[in-house]
């Protein structure tokens, strides 16, 4: 399939906005964490912050409904909560320049000179990928990681299913279940649940264990999708003035709530 025409980069940032959303819930009490959970908690903690950047080609792929969309471009992701991602025609030109940096999110379409700009959070951050996650957890799944919660309040591991081990980790807002090597802490599937987000991400790597993408599905909007990358590379010491995007003084600007 094509890239999509200018106005459709539009919706497509409009529909995935509008697919999260539901009610928090309050956070559950805290349990010290220690044993095999703690020793596999600070491995997955250990992952992440190994964690500094990524620069890669994307071909991106976002399915809600009988809506399919289709967008290939370069992708940074810098940690912890950084993130550029420039969608271009075939014929080199962009479509789209959408970033999250400094808490901010910017969606810029300069073949109609129009602009989306709000706060980077789980709603907004779905505007980008599909993904309705906190900046940090869309930085860290791009990276192939897990981020833990700031304030874990639970931390367990469950018994092996189909794909293996897994730990889960309640935090404040949200609760992850991380499938993962339990000696490498390389992971392979992870759900993030509660607050505005219930999603899967399910990791493509190479044999090296180096990931090549992921699949994805959300729930209750039920939006699926699929982000492969061409040529990744990591800790390649992207600067973050290139998060920073600056509008043209007569961009037309809309709010993104």
């Amino acid at each position: 399939m094509s890239a999509p025409r200018p106005r459709s980069s539009v919706a497509l940032v409009l529909l995935l906005v509008a697919a999260a959303g539901c009610a928090r819930a309050l956070p559950p009490p805290r349990t010290a964490v220690s044993g095999d959970a703690r020793r596999a908690l600070d491995l997955m903690t250990a992952r992440w912050r190994e964690f500094t950047d990524l620069r890669t080609l994307a071909d991106i792929t976002v399915q809600k409904g009988g809506e399919r969309h289709r967008l290939a471009g370069v992708l940074l992701a810098r940690g912890p909560t950084s993130l550029r991602f420039e969608a271009l025609s075939p014929f080199g030109q962009p479509l789209l320049i959408a970033t999250i940096a400094d808490g901010r999110l910017t969606a810029y379409h300069p073949a109609v000179n129009e602009a989306t700009v709000g706060p980077a959070n789980a709603d907004t951050a779905a505007s980008l990928l599909g993904l309705p996650l906190e900046p940090q957890d869309l930085v860290a799944v791009l990276g192939g990681r897990a981020a833990p919660p700031a304030d874990v309040r639970r931390a367990e591991l469950l018994p092996a299913d189909e794909h293996g081990p897994s730990l889960e980790v309640i935090g404040g807002d949200h609760r992850q279940r991380v499938w993962m090597d339990m000696t490498t802490g390389v992971v392979r599937r992870l759900e993030i649940t509660g607050g505005r987000v219930e999603a899967r991400v399910d990791f493509v790597r190479a044999a090296d264990s180096t990931v090549q993408g992921f699949d994805f599905t959300t729930s209750p909007a039920y939006v699926s999708g699929a982000v492969r990358y061409q040529r990744p590379e990591f800790g390649v010491g992207i600067e973050p003035e290139r998060f920073t995007l600056t509008l043209p003084p007569n961009a037309k600007v809309e709010p993104l709530k």
